[in-house]
């Protein structure tokens, strides 16, 4: 169990390091809205969905094939030929960051004009262009450390990287008027950008040092460059074609809230309370399950290579039904004390109704994470994005037909039906290539129910007390007393699911 007691130290550790950075981005959040206001946040989004566009062109899918191509060499042994992946992989992305920046430098005023209509952009898609090639290869190195099972190291420079663009942003902010929100958009930019490339030095020179505990082999090559371009390309494509459906999709909504009656400032707003206030929040606590899945897919690519499908459909269990259990209990905290949240986050309840509308669907959205991760490591990886695909597509869509005859509304609709549809065709596939069965009553029924009964008893409670963060506090910790009880009682969580955990600390190899 040496093996299962790292990859639970690593998963830790990854999970405290997330939620320490979801907490200050987050707060980061906070700060910014309340500096630039929510037109200025959603101006951000929309210079900040064109980046997300050209940082996929820029990794081209080599991120998840670095992952696979290491750890497929280094279960065989053979370390020489892993460390020759992560060179040519390494070139790979130099190839198409280069291409990737160079194209968003020649198309900055077009985009900034024509596409996203307000030059107050095009200053900003410059300065981001200069950060797409330390992207593209830091994304390799990442994958490295991923397959190694050593992302502690990656996700360590991360924070890093974080703290100094937040550091970049609050010092620079005090040097521009917030009504000034073309230069607070630069200024925001120059620190991704100037933070980016500080991530790839620090990735590099951490990869410098781990590469030297691989153990080298005299085995040939083979056709490495081959199989990454079979790997790569594929993923590229299927990337490139999500991302530009992604991109259409944020930058139609304000157009679309402008048709519906908002005026430009107010479809920017609306659009940054949604998007850049509320969803922030809501997939907060992700990190919970963002660090397990990152860890799972590996693994479990690891036992598909073996065959091992009885592991497979073990570790699969276990896991989703932890991954149901705790986003029930997210869902309902948002749910019912979404008024509270709003207020302790952002001093106000302007978001309060998203968060409240929003919460049934993270059930949805937390286990699609893990859903996806349990794909890839199965190989299905082409399925997975296949969805997401027609998931992006049908939100392009939906965002024209909806949106200018709903409003806001029609945006909340959208969020739903492309989240649904996203997650039960990949719960399906997954169904279908294991053979899982699905049990509803423990999985769904019994967390919902006790969800409910939880969330009653502490508004019985705290019923005549007054807002307070410490009170916030106090009542989310005694729903998740009540919850856990609740699920002991009822058998949704049972000795099979301690002993599953349990079994990680015990002794042995």
């Amino acid at each position: 169990m040496r093996k299962a007691k790292k990859i639970l130290f690593h998963t830790l550790i990854l999970t405290l390091t997330s939620l320490i950075m979801r907490t200050v981005g987050v707060s980061f959040h906070v700060f910014i809205s309340n500096r630039i206001g929510a037109g200025g946040l959603g101006l951000f989004g929309l210079i900040m969905s064109v980046y997300t566009f050209a940082v996929t062109l820029a990794i081209s899918g080599i991120r998840l094939t670095t992952t696979k191509l290491v750890a497929e060499e280094l279960a065989k042994g053979q370390g020489s030929t892993a460390l020759l992946a992560v060179k040519r992989c390494l070139l790979y992305s130099l190839f198409f960051g280069g291409l990737a920046s160079i194209g968003l430098i020649l198309c900055a005023d077009w985009v900034g004009t024509s596409l996203l209509g307000d030059a107050r952009t095009i200053p900003s898609l410059y300065v981001l262009a200069f950060s797409l090639i330390p992207v593209a290869m830091c994304s390799v190195l990442t994958g490295y450390f991923l397959a190694v099972r050593k992302a502690v190291k990656s996700a360590a420079a991360q924070f890093l990287e974080q703290l100094l663009r937040i550091g970049i942003v609050v010092f620079g902010l005090n040097f521009i008027a917030p009504s000034d929100i073309e230069k607070s958009c630069l200024l925001m930019v120059f620190g991704t950008s100037a933070s980016e490339v500080f991530s790839f030095l620090l990735h590099y020179c951490l990869y410098r040092l781990d590469r030297q505990q691989i153990r080298k082999d005299n085995q040939k090559a083979g056709t490495i460059t081959g199989r990454m371009m079979r790997i790569a390309i594929p993923l590229a494509i299927s990337d490139y074609a999500r991302s530009v459906l992604s991109a259409a999709e944020h930058l139609l909504i304000p157009r679309k809230l402008s048709e519906h009656g908002y005026s430009k400032d107010a479809a920017l707003s609306q659009y940054g309370r949604i998007h850049g206030m509320a969803l922030s929040v809501l997939t907060f606590p992700s990190a919970f399950l963002g660090a397990f899945s990152s860890l799972l897919m590996p693994e479990i690519a690891e036992s598909y290579a073996k065959k091992n499908m009885r592991r497979i459909f073990y570790i699969m269990t276990r896991v989703l039904k932890l991954a149901f259990i705790f986003a029930v209990f997210v869902g309902g905290v948002f749910l019912f004390f979404s008024k509270e949240l709003s207020q302790a986050i952002y001093g106000s309840y302007e978001i309060a109704p998203y968060l409240c509308c929003l919460s049934p669907l993270l059930v949805v959205i937390y286990t699609d994470d893990v859903v996806d991760a349990l794909l890839k490591g199965l190989d299905q990886q082409v399925s997975s994005m296949r969805y997401n695909l027609l998931d992006s597509f049908l939100g392009v869509v939906l965002v024209c037909l909806l949106i200018p005859r709903f409003g806001a509304g029609g945006y909340i609709a959208v969020i739903y039906i492309t989240e649904m549809i996203n997650g039960i065709l990949s719960m399906n596939r997954l169904i279908k290539v294991t053979d899982f069965s699905l049990n509803i009553k423990d999985f769904i029924t019994k967390p919902v129910l006790s969800a409910l009964l939880a969330a009653g008893l502490v508004k019985l409670v705290f019923f005549h007390n007054a807002f307070s963060v410490t009170i916030l506090a106090a009542m989310i910790v005694l729903m998740l007393l009540f919850y856990v009880l609740i699920l002991l009682v009822t058998s949704c969580i049972t000795r099979e699911d301690f002993s599953f955990f349990a079994t990680l600390f015990r002794k042995g190899k």
